[in-house]
């Protein structure tokens, strides 16, 4: 797709959901799509994921909010499981799921026999790299294709132009060290398959480096293989220019304070790109990323190929924010010259370079802000003085030099938490209001859901009366009918045609209001409705099924 025809509509910030609070948290901080795995056939075995049957109500929800819902079904797919496949399938259409993201060749057949129609998403586990593997995939009429993450950005607008086929792109959260994740560690050394969803992260283990069978010396660089966190927000402009429709957040495994963070600030970055503002993130929102997880964060390879850029190599766990290094050793404490604010209650830990050994750390008790003349300096100079807790930290084991990282932030959690632990709507929806009556006759009523599309009609059950004193106008019937607080709506536009001078009583005209609000609710979370064939399951089963035996 072109990206001189791309509009804020045509842009999707698409969240990651392993639990209910993630799945909220996503929707009440901007996400347009989420992706989300039931049980066994996803990438993410370890995950809380969702059962099957809980399927209509995650839609239901989902759709009330305007927000569309896709199932990660990227895992490769066994010939003993069609039939589980064929009925989770089956499940999907019937609940209005918006799509299903598929790595297997053969599923993509399989749903494809069971509906011409439902759409079909094709994983970054399919290596799409090029014009030509998006080729490949028209014939089974796929909605889109999930990039590999090996694309770089000048590939990504390529492959747009020449493809024409809507494109979605990592731009958030862990990276896998090998090719488009298709990697065979797991499965090798210990029989868990990365592509059956229960990869044991070899990556993130140390390693020696050997070289003509002599082991290299590496200093702290024992994690060879563990790569930093992708964070492409200030490449936002760049990639919506080349192309990219859909961007994607990795983190079915994360906390919902960590969905709520990201998804908050790429729907910032988004929204500032298209409203002409500098979408370029400031210090603060990076160091607020970093803080919810964080092994580093790289650009991966969306602005080239640079190993030494990718993977640093010191540590395989999120370690959040970096304070500075210690630059002395107190009774009670330790002076280090900030690099980041830090406050009474944060998680700090000392890094002396080998955190496969105990790392002390704890949270901070106390700050003091005075000058204290460091051993070999000339002059006094500022620095903060960090006392953690009185238990938390042995300094007989901190040493100057280790660099020190706040690893939480309860204040940012807290915050975080709050927009979506409410129990109020996480959005709310314009509402256009058309009127009409005379005395005699009920008063018509037309409330049409703009982002939605749908209207629908009440009448009032009293009839208008001619009004003795104080005929009703548009101002009354603005007022009466605007009072949508704690619904999913807020009043837009209100057209109102009265013949004379009439008027309903109060109670009715709230009446009126009540029943619109629960129409217009209920036309929300109706799914999109598919083609399916009839016993769909059991034919595309049996289809398959059959071909994989003769083959």
């Amino acid at each position: 797709m072109s990206s001189t025809t791309l509009t804020r509509q045509d842009v999707e910030l698409l969240a990651p959901a392993g639990d209910w609070d993630c799945m909220r948290a996503a929707v009440a901080n901007g996400a347009d799509a989420i992706f989300f795995g039931v049980e066994k056939f996803n990438a993410r075995a370890r995950a809380n994921n969702f059962r099957m049957d809980e399927l209509p109500e995650i839609m239901a929800f989902l759709h009330s909010y305007g927000v569309k819902g896709f199932l990660t079904f990227n895992i490769l797919v066994f010939e003993d499981e069609l039939r589980d496949a064929a009925e989770l399938i089956e499940a999907c259409i019937d609940a209005g799921v918006d799509a299903v993201i598929v790595q297997d060749l053969g599923l993509v057949k399989m749903i494809r026999e069971m509906s011409p129609d439902f759409p079909i998403h094709g994983s970054t586990q399919m290596t799409i790299t090029s014009p030509e593997a998006v080729e490949f995939t028209k014939p089974w009429n796929m909605e889109r294709v999930v990039l590999g993450r090996e694309n770089n950005l000048k590939q990504i607008q390529k492959i747009g132009e020449q493809a024409k086929l809507p494109m979605e792109v990592f731009v958030h959260g862990a990276l896998c060290v090998s090719y488009s994740g298709q990697c065979l560690t797991s499965e090798m050394w210990g029989g868990r398959s990365a592509n059956r969803g229960e990869c044991a992260q070899a990556c993130r283990l140390p390693y020696d480096l050997m070289v003509d069978g002599e082991q290299k010396p590496m200093g702290d660089v024992a994690y060879l293989l563990s790569p930093k966190d992708l964070a492409a927000i200030d490449l936002m402009p760049e990639l919506i220019e080349a192309g990219v429709t859909s961007f994607k957040i990795e983190g079915r495994l994360k906390s919902p304070e960590y969905v709520a963070n990201v998804v908050s600030k790429y729907r910032k970055a988004i929204d500032r790109y298209f409203d002409g503002e500098n979408a370029r993130p400031s210090k603060e929102e990076v160091r607020e990323l970093q803080q919810s997880f964080s092994r580093g964060f790289t650009h991966g390879f969306l602005e080239g190929t640079n190993n030494k850029k990718l993977v640093e190599g010191t540590f395989p766990k999120s370690r959040g924010v970096y304070l500075g290094r210690v630059e002395q050793v107190l009774r009670d404490g330790v002076v280090c010259r900030l690099e980041a604010p830090v406050k009474r209650g944060d998680g700090i830990v000392f890094d002396a370079g080998d955190p496969t050994k105990k790392e002390e750390g704890g949270r901070v008790y106390d700050l003091r802000r005075k000058g204290v003349k460091l051993e070999g300096e000339a002059d006094e100079k500022w620095i903060v003085d960090i006392i953690p807790g009185r238990n938390d930290v042995d300094l007989r084991k901190v040493h100057v030099g280790d660099r020190i990282w706040k690893t939480s932030d309860p204040a940012l959690d807290k915050r975080l938490r709050q927009t979506f632990e409410t129990d109020k709507p996480y959005r709310v929806f314009p509402v256009q209001v058309r009127a009409t009556g005379r005395a005699g006759e009920p008063l018509a009523t037309f409330w049409s859901d703009v982002q939605k599309g749908t209207t629908v009609r009440v009448d009032s059950e009293l009839l208008l009366e001619t009004a003795q004193k104080r005929p009703m106008d548009d101002a009354l019937l603005e007022e009466q009918f605007g009072r949508l607080g704690g619904t999913l709506f807020q009043l837009e536009r209100l057209d109102a045609s009265l013949h004379g001078d009439v008027i309903l009583p109060m109670r009715e005209l709230n009446s009126i209001r009540r029943r619109a609000v629960e129409l217009l609710a209920g036309e929300r979370p109706k799914p999109p409705v598919y083609v399916k064939r009839a016993d769909a399951a059991t034919a595309a089963a049996a289809v398959l099924g059959a071909e994989a035996g003769g083959a």
